[in-house]
């Protein structure tokens, strides 16, 4: 599929309630408003086709970044690459969607070490997304989110709207990767209290750290005893 078939496709599924709803995310006015099921299907059509993604990336589109995200080889991601793509991100969406990806990548530690500590807003947004999927999705040793733990507890409060909310989703996601981690991961949750996030006119809400962790491992247990 040719760059131009891809975006006339984008353009087609768009619709002015998607761009409502994710213009009240935090979305620029460059967004056609496609669904992310209809970003999965095309996906799946798709498959991995890098040439593509970064022709997508470079439209300036969000649904075309998306896309870009989904269907780019990790095994060719480069520092350079994932650095030029994290500067564009402006909102949690992207940000979400790029941070899949990087995590999927030989790469993941070192950019999530880098852009959690990055000033800009969504590079620090997409650094502690990268850190959640990598504590749900890797070999690490525990000793690296134990870390990364107090550093969540010094600086949440102190950090960027959006990076406060990434903050507390990568310390849920350190608080399910084990029964070590989690009792680490509740003793910061409580000692760090009530993390105060605006999400503008959405419906969103930030989760409670320390209810989210018990209602996960209360799932995992349920589904373990019925396998």
């Amino acid at each position: 599929m040719t760059l131009s078939q891809t975006l006339q496709r984008l353009e087609a599924a768009g619709s002015a309630q998607a761009r409502k709803t994710y213009a009240r995310h935090g979305a620029g006015p460059k967004m056609f408003g496609v669904s992310f099921s209809f970003l999965g299907k095309l996906t799946k059509q798709i498959k991995r086709d890098h040439t593509l993604a970064l022709e997508l990336w470079a439209s300036g589109w969000l649904d075309a970044r998306l896309l870009a995200t989904m269907i780019a080889d990790p095994q060719q991601a480069t520092a350079k690459l994932l650095d030029a793509w994290v500067t564009d991100c402006d909102n949690r969406g992207i940000a979400g969607a790029l941070s899949n990806f990087a995590a999927s990548s030989a790469l993941a530690e070192s950019v999530a070490t880098k852009w959690c500590a990055d000033a800009r807003e969504f590079v620090a947004v997409t650094g502690w997304d990268v850190v959640a999927r990598l504590a749900m999705n890797s070999t690490l040793p525990d000793a690296k989110f134990s870390a990364l733990l107090k550093t969540i507890e010094r600086d949440i409060h102190a950090a960027q709207n959006c990076v406060r909310y990434a903050m507390n989703g990568a310390l849920i996601a350190i608080g399910v990767r084990n029964d070590q981690l989690e009792k680490l991961a509740i003793t910061a949750a409580k000692r760090i209290g009530t993390v105060e996030v605006d999400h503008g006119d959405t419906d969103c809400k930030t989760p409670d750290a320390v209810a989210c962790i018990a209602k996960t491992k209360a799932h995992r247990v349920k589904k373990a005893a019925r396998s």
